[in-house]
């Protein structure tokens, strides 16, 4: 059984079709990518997903449940969690209170208090920068921190939107090897990204997204491998 199914899904901004009958799914232990150009659909869906805006028709189902109706707040307690495209992080609060707000469903505070160390671990540049304000984090900084904001929640599956999104080269490559061992040490990924090479390097498996369909999908290797995305989306 997959982790998270998303069947038949539609979704509709007024006339706009957004979301045309969408189906996707991601097993536990997977990094799945979905790939396609700006204003494909692929931030809707995780919108979606995450509960933040209505379905039209079509289901979300998550662990063997049905969330599609299911409140943003509920959602996140059942273990999905979203990095959101931009990072948006809380300007005017320290590192720590933005790492601090991504525990704020939580009750366990020894638990909390581990997991920021934990994440300190992780992110060693967001212990040095603790008490500043995290608006004045460089971008790299800031994605590392919305990261950690987000795994502060415990999510069972991570939903990445764009993680690369204004990055220089070399910290686009970093990013991507801390979504990897995010995975290996236990969380699924679910990755929205542009960066079509970078995106299918790391995936298990992935689709390819085109005006609010699902057009093609295949492990990440086979679709980095194929003539159509080579020429669609890699440059090739």
């Amino acid at each position: 059984m997959a982790m998270l199914e998303i069947k038949g899904l539609n979704v509709h901004y007024g006339v706009i079709h957004a979301l045309k009958d969408v189906d996707i799914e991601v097993n536990e232990g997977e990094i799945v990518s979905l790939i396609g150009a700006n204003g494909a659909g692929k931030t809707t869906l995780l919108h979606a997903i995450s509960g933040l805006i209505k379905k039209t028709s079509g289901e979300v189902v998550f662990l063997g449940k049905n969330i599609t109706k299911m409140n943003a707040k509920d959602i996140v307690n059942a273990g999905i969690t979203q990095v959101p495209e931009g990072r948006r992080i809380f300007p005017g609060m320290s590192v720590y209170e933005n790492l601090i707000m991504g525990a704020y469903l939580r009750k366990d505070k020894e638990g909390i208090k581990a997991d920021i160390e934990d994440v300190y671990e992780r992110f060693p540049i967001l212990k040095q920068r603790s008490n500043q304000d995290a608006s004045t984090l460089s971008g790299g900084e800031q994605q590392m921190l919305a990261m950690g904001r987000a795994l502060m929640a415990k999510p069972k599956i991570l939903l990445l939107d764009e993680p690369s999104m204004g990055l220089a080269p070399i910290l686009v490559k970093e990013i991507f090897n801390i979504v990897e061992d995010i995975n290996k040490k236990g969380t699924t990924v679910l990755l929205i990204e542009q960066n079509a090479r970078m995106a299918l390097s790391v995936a298990h498996r992935a689709y390819v997204m085109e005006t609010g369909k699902i057009v093609l999908s295949g492990t990440g290797k086979e679709l980095s491998e194929s003539e159509e995305i080579q020429k669609a989306y890699l440059g090739g």
